[in-house]
């Protein structure tokens, strides 16, 4: 179980999780200047018609090798975009790389990379902003002095990039830890990682860890060992919206031996545990939760994967419990029109906590995959719509991301798609929240036509502007980060 640069590890992109088993990493160290940006191709001077594109920034860390972002958040007046992603140093293994970015206009405000002790590689997955909008907040997979990973979370200044506290967890296993998911509480002091944590026992546990957001300090840590003293994998994280109640969901193994979905949910100031749900599915495959969220008014919570279905495929299913207390309210399955392999990868509520969208891929008759976008009510669970976007180039077509504007009127999905040259596109998707009307689609292939991975979005807080980000392959044969910024009017 030693380090290994290439990985893939469960992703979860902080509002969203984007897939199963993730996209690409990301890194950290000390340096990090403009002079590794490449200039965008192509760029407007500012918003235009709806789908527009704004600005593009490139990032291409002092290796001159791979590197790919992972995770966006924007902060909460709307000024600064934040990306992070694993990137080659010039050691030549992963660090974590944090750029941050006006809003506006894609300006390089700062870059900041981290290189743990360990010297091996780093690779973050999520990344937060406090409430106040002073410190940004990253973790993932750092290597140790001894050769494996420990959750990796660091904080840096909004204002000047600079490093705050860095805060590493070893599990009782002493090998591999790998943070996928980051949340605040709502007075943003403090701040929650969940992950997969090699136990003591020989196999991946949840571990759940909460630090003090201006220190550092480890205020708690509750890990969980499912039914089958298996593999335990946490994918996704939310906080309640009074700051209570943190929720941590995945995949757990159960007693037959496959994973089931499990979410759990712990009192935030003492990670006391508040009560555990499982859910298996009608097939004898697995189960697995990539996405969790809390309704605006708090009493509702959602989660979305994938689950077996009883011809043994699986199906988006996607489960509604009463936040308070776990007990289930509805439980939907989606299976799409070939009957083949459909899986979730994010969803979002809408702001007046009417609507709970979905989306994912599903394959279709031709035996390709789409993205596959749901409406549902969060009342009764009722679908209200259904949306495919299949491109052009009648390949896979795999969304990672989901934001809602916050005025609830568009829901943007982003992931990768085929085009034309057969080569994977960003896809960014613009949906009619209500309706599910396709708004406008918006393809990036980048500077050299090779393959294009969008990971993560968000949408700018007074909804003018969508942002996705992911890896994108670079003039030199290697992929950058590539940071896209859209109208929405």
């Amino acid at each position: 179980m030693g380090r290994c640069s290439s990985r893939m590890m469960p992703v979860a992109l902080s509002l969203t999780v984007v897939c199963a088993w993730g996209p690409r990493p990301a890194v950290a160290g000390t340096g990090g200047t403009a002079a590794h940006l490449r200039p965008a191709l192509s760029s407007s001077a500012g918003p235009g018609t709806p789908g527009s594109q704004v600005w593009e920034k490139r990032y291409n860390g002092p290796g001159d090798a791979d590197d790919s972002a992972s995770a966006l958040a924007v902060s909460p007046d709307g000024s600064t975009v934040f990306v992070t992603g694993r990137s080659i140093g010039s050691l030549g293994s992963y660090d974590y790389a944090i750029a941050a970015y006006e809003a506006s206009t894609g300006t390089v405000r700062w870059i900041k990379r981290y290189d743990g002790p360990g010297g091996g590689s780093d690779v973050p997955y999520a990344l937060a902003v406090s409430p106040d909008g002073t410190t940004v907040f990253v973790t993932g997979a750092s290597t140790a002095s001894n050769g494996y990973y420990n959750y990796g979370t660091v904080a840096y200044r909004v204002s000047t990039g600079a490093r705050v506290w860095v805060a590493r967890y070893n599990g009782s296993g002493n090998t591999d830890d790998t943070a996928t998911a980051i949340g605040l509480n709502q007075d943003g002091t403090i701040v929650f990682v969940t992950g997969r944590s090699f136990g003591s026992s020989g196999s991946y546990d949840y571990a759940t860890v909460a630090y003090r957001a201006s220190t550092g300090d480890r205020l708690w840590v509750r890990r969980y060992d499912g039914a089958g003293s298996g593999f335990d994998i946490a994918t996704a994280l939310a906080v309640s919206r009074d700051g209570s109640t943190v929720f941590v969901t995945g995949g757990s193994t159960g007693a037959s031996g496959v994973f089931h979905y499990a979410t759990l949910a712990y009192a935030s100031m003492t990670g006391d545990e508040l009560w555990i749900k499982r859910y298996n599915g009608h097939g004898t495959g697995g189960d697995l939760a990539n996405a969790i969220a809390v309704s605006p008014d708090g009493t509702g919570l959602f989660v979305t994967g994938y689950s077996s279905g009883p011809a043994g495929d699986p199906d988006y299913v996607t489960v509604a419990y009463e936040a308070s207390s776990g007990a289930g309210l509805w439980v939907r399955r989606f299976s799409g029109s070939a009957n083949a392999a459909d899986a979730a990868t994010a969803l979002g509520v809408s702001p007046d906590g009417d609507v709970v969208y979905v989306t994912g891929y599903s394959t279709a008759a031709g035996g390709s995959s789409r993205y596959a976008t749901v409406a549902y009510t969060v009342s009764t669970g009722a679908r209200l719509w259904v949306k495919f976007y299949d491109g052009p180039g009648d390949g896979n077509d795999h969304p990672y991301a989901m934001a809602v504007s916050p005025d609830g009127s568009a829901v943007f999905v982003t992931g990768y798609s085929a085009g034309s040259t057969k080569s994977l596109d960003y896809a960014t998707v613009a949906y009619q929240a209500v309706a599910g009307t396709q708004l406008w689609v918006k393809r990036y292939n980048g500077p050299v036509k090779g393959e294009d991975i969008a990971t993560a979005t968000a949408v700018r807080p007074d909804g003018t502007m969508v942002f996705a980000t992911g890896g994108s392959a670079g003039p030199t044969g290697t992929d950058d980060f590539a940071t896209l910024a859209y109208s929405t009017s």
